[in-house]
């Protein structure tokens, strides 16, 4: 192994932006472990799927385990020996936590909590883990940066995910692992997750039913292409917090080698102009079911990009004109439509 190569951890590398994290780290040629219990929460398949196009690289394998169960992760994370770690497992899903927020203790609260521990007794030289956009909540002001007030959640989703960050913060100031939370904004691309809303619409769309349109489609979203965001993850690597700032909106702790960054692309778009792109790629008109706001839905999101940019010199940029089709050509070649 070269001496630039490392040894990195994947935690939910079987999951959407997981596997294209995974991917992007074992093209550049690092040995990387991955972390997943293959939950039925959607289709397995696809995440045996995603699993196995990660399988074909010789410099990758993975355990299938339950983060949350500590007696079968500790030994699999400690033979390894990860010289970093990016804790992406979770139960994922805002309409889902609220009719279901008890998966979300398991996944979201304990296994971080073993993640941290681990981190704890072995040391890793960054721990990078994923956070949400969802965090923002009630938040107005646009466009969200890392230094607002995040304490308005709207979903037991967004408030487990601020526990995590708060739990880390606690033990990157404890015991001195520097650790860097990413706040995702609206990830969409080839190998999405079913419950997400380019999935349903395309599949709805080809197939001539009707899609279900929130708040009428008075909605705005940040969107972000996977592989845009997986670049900016494996770039956040090498930006390990430390005692100075990059900026004056830096989010790094005062008091620990802690920071949270979003990742977006800070060039937010209409939900309508976004299901007009999918009617393009797909080649036919969308049936649309005009339905009032959701409990926990936000009106629009915004990312602030310029701390990701300081620290790296890269911002996410693919519009979604050509990440929707991305998607689309993925999913017909996929499901033979």
């Amino acid at each position: 192994m070269a001496t630039t190569d490392k040894k990195i951890l994947v935690t939910g590398s079987a999951g959407f932006v997981g596997m294209h994290v995974a991917k992007a780290l074992l093209d550049q040629g690092h040995q990387v472990l991955g972390i997943d219990n293959f939950s039925d929460y959607y289709d397995v398949t696809l995440k045996e799927q995603r699993s196995a196009v990660l399988a074909s690289y010789a410099n990758f394998r993975v355990a299938r385990l339950s983060i949350d169960d500590m007696a079968s992760f500790a030994p699999v994370w400690e033979d390894f020996a990860p010289d970093i770690v990016i804790h992406l497992a979770a139960q994922a899903g805002v309409r889902y936590s609220i009719d279901h927020p008890e998966t979300y203790v398991a996944s979201n609260l304990v296994g971080s909590f073993n993640v941290l521990e681990l981190a704890r007794r072995t040391r890793p030289a960054h721990l990078l883990a994923a956070s949400t956009s969802s965090l923002y909540g009630g938040n107005t002001v646009m466009p969200f940066r890392e230094t607002d007030q995040c304490a308005t959640p709207l979903t037991f989703y967004a408030a487990t995910k601020g526990a995590t960050e708060l739990m880390g913060h606690s033990y990157a100031h404890l015991f001195g692992v520097p650790m860097t939370f990413f706040r995702f904004f609206t990830v969409y691309g080839p190998w999405g997750r079913p419950d997400m809303a380019l999935f349903k619409f395309t599949r709805a769309i080809i197939k001539g039913e009707a899609i279900d349109v929130y708040n009428r489609g008075e909605m705005v979203r940040d969107f972000t292409y996977v592989e845009d965001l997986a670049e900016a993850v494996v770039r956040l690597m090498a930006a390990i917090p430390g005692s100075a700032p990059v900026s004056p909106t830096d989010s790094l702790s005062a008091v620990a080698p802690f920071r949270v960054i979003n990742i977006g692309q800070g060039d937010p778009v209409k939900l309508l102009d976004y299901i007009a792109a999918i009617e393009a790629a797909v080649g036919k008109p969308a049936i649309m079911n005009l339905l009032p706001l959701q409990p926990g839905e936000v009106l629009r999101t915004e990312a602030s990009t310029d701390l990701l940019h300081a620290l790296i010199g890269y911002t996410p940029s693919t519009p979604v004109s050509l990440g929707v089709p991305q998607f689309v050509a993925w999913y017909r070649a996929h499901y033979g439509c």
